[in-house]
């Protein structure tokens, strides 16, 4: 039979062994619903109780656009070698290994397209921890340090045209014009998505679309 989504849940539920904290990562091309799946999945199996799944996302690891414009990269953003690797891995690390104690994660502003700093509390009683991003399955520099920290990785995989339609919704949502934004996600966005559709192999699960939640509508 099909995947679907509620056959995901007993599987993230089950991560978590002999008392441990376990990470869960979600990967998958820029607009694949990585995100949309993460927080259904943490909304689910927190369901009505004390809550003991806990979502951090990479994109806090984005380096600042000042940043960005000092080292020619503001062109590119969104590209592996435009984020904080070796940080995000370091965070993945603290997650696992200090769970008696809050571990603070950068979250990521999408109106200002910025990082911020300690924006994401992850107290000592999550017993998992839902990441996704882009990168997580690169063997590449400091992202090969990422897969490692990682109990197991799921992959999102959608259409290319649906995931192309959804990607250019979002950046009109945040501000970009109609053209400005398909020209992004066919230039930058998709070297990137082509990126990280070779790395596709390396999941432990390939979440197809019918298993994915539908992705919310723009506001306004």
């Amino acid at each position: 039979m099909p995947l679907t989504f509620d056959d995901l849940l007993p599987r993230a539920r089950a991560l978590p062994r002999g008392g441990r904290r376990a990470l869960l990562g979600i990967a998958g091309s820029p607009g694949a619903g990585k995100t949309t799946l993460a927080e259904r999945l943490v909304r689910a199996l927190n369901g009505d109780g004390p809550p003991w799944v806990a979502h951090v996302p990479m994109d806090g690891f984005h380096l600042a656009d000042a940043e960005l414009d000092r080292l020619g990269r503001r062109d590119r953003k969104g590209a592996p070698d435009t984020f904080d690797a070796a940080g995000y891995a370091a965070l993945l690390r603290r997650l696992r290994e200090e769970t008696g104690e809050v571990v603070y994660a950068p979250g990521f502003e999408r109106v200002l397209e910025q990082p911020l700093a300690g924006a994401i509390p992850v107290p000592p009683e999550a017993r998992l921890v839902v990441t996704e991003g882009n990168y997580l399955l690169l063997t590449d520099g400091p992202w090969a340090r990422v897969r490692p920290c990682l109990d197991e990785v799921w992959f999102c995989d959608i259409a290319e045209e649906e995931r192309i339609r959804r990607l250019v919704a979002r950046h009109e949502e945040f501000g970009k014009a109609r053209a400005a934004a398909v020209a992004w996600v066919l230039g930058t966005d998709q070297r990137n998505a082509d990126l990280v559709a070779a790395t596709r192999e390396r999941a432990d699960l390939v979440v197809p679309a019918a298993a994915l939640p539908a992705a919310p509508l723009p506001e306004g």
